[in-house]
């Protein structure tokens, strides 16, 4: 995790908002090119392919790969160049400036030029009296809020590794975590799995979706279904969702950028923004083919017109032999 918080170490070139296929790429070609470069990111499952059981049509890699393979590959090959990577959660930005702001729950970073790569797993429907209870018990960032239910029954929605980790974390704080997970295997790495099934302080629910946040001031329980064996109530004093949906993740942008009805992003033929050195690639583009090798192409090529951009080129450059 990247922990340094004085103002020099956390300025960059390129600072690329999500390490899914389009950020690790871009990360690369803007690393390659000598550009200081960081990328935020929730973790290695927390987008669509991490959270990818299987990929059979990656070019050049014969055979069956996990997503979560893949794209560690793809980070790897970013940090052999040089890229920071920093795991965070970022929760607002200030794009005005020439040097652009990234606010993130561990620290603020600042750049040259930021890539939008988030992807579209943000959740377009709330659950039922998500919103009504949002600080009142419900919150999205166990980091910033767990010290307050020291020594209370908390609730966690989710099942990939940043849903782990948070759930881990608030074990330092609360009596006891009702972990609840929708899908019939956590998607994250096997030995954060297996950390969280053997604390003693979390009841793991397999194959159980989170149906309803309740509470009059403040949460006092949870609705839950489980597959087969059908609802209950389970008493809680907090609920920390970290679930994933199919709409594209721009919230943190608090509408600095426009987007469509769709909550898409808006770019030009180098996938540029409507402000100068801001770029957008991946699934975040309502025009984008949900494909890996497509978002990483995107990628390549945001990375390099902000390499083009920053150097005060009109063409960018491609070595091949380098």
């Amino acid at each position: 995790m990247f922990t340094t918080n004085s103002q020099e170490n956390n300025h960059y070139d390129v600072i690329i908002i999500g390490g899914g296929p389009a950020g690790a790429t871009a990360a690369i070609y803007a690393s390659r090119a000598d550009l200081k470069t960081l990328v935020i990111d929730k973790g290695l499952t927390a987008g669509a392919l991490g959270a990818t059981s299987r990929i059979a049509n990656y070019p050049g890699v014969s055979g069956d790969v996990s997503g979560a393979d893949l794209l560690e590959r793809m980070r790897a090959q970013a940090r052999s160049f040089g890229t920071v990577f920093a795991t965070d959660k970022v929760i607002g930005v200030d794009l005005a400036a020439e040097d652009k702001l990234v606010f993130g729950n561990n620290g603020s970073y600042s750049g040259r030029a930021v890539i939008i790569a988030t992807g579209s797993m943000g959740r377009g429907t709330p659950l039922k009296g998500e919103m009504e209870l949002l600080g009142k018990g419900v919150s999205y960032c166990a980091t910033c809020d767990a010290a307050f239910f020291r020594e209370q029954d908390v609730a966690v929605a989710g099942s990939s590794d940043e849903a782990i980790e948070e759930a881990l974390f608030l074990t330092r704080f609360a009596s006891h975590v009702h972990f609840f997970c929708p899908s019939e295997a956590l998607k994250a790495p096997a030995a954060l799995a297996e950390e969280l099934e053997n604390n003693p302080k979390v009841t793991l629910y397999m194959n159980t979706s989170l149906r309803e946040i309740i509470g009059r001031d403040a949460v006092e329980a949870v609705r839950i279904e489980t597959r087969g064996d059908g609802e209950k109530t389970i008493a809680v004093k907090g609920a920390f969702v970290y679930l994933q949906g199919g709409h594209p993740i721009t919230d943190f942008l608090q509408g600095q950028l426009e987007v469509n009805a769709g909550g898409c992003l808006a770019v030009d033929h180098e996938f540029q923004t409507t402000i100068p050195n801001v770029y957008a690639v991946g699934d975040v583009l309502c025009k984008h083919i949900k494909q890996v090798v497509v978002a990483a192409g995107e990628g390549a090529a945001a990375g390099m017109a902000a390499e083009k951009a920053l150097r005060g080129r009109r063409q960018a450059i491609v070595d091949w032999a380098k």
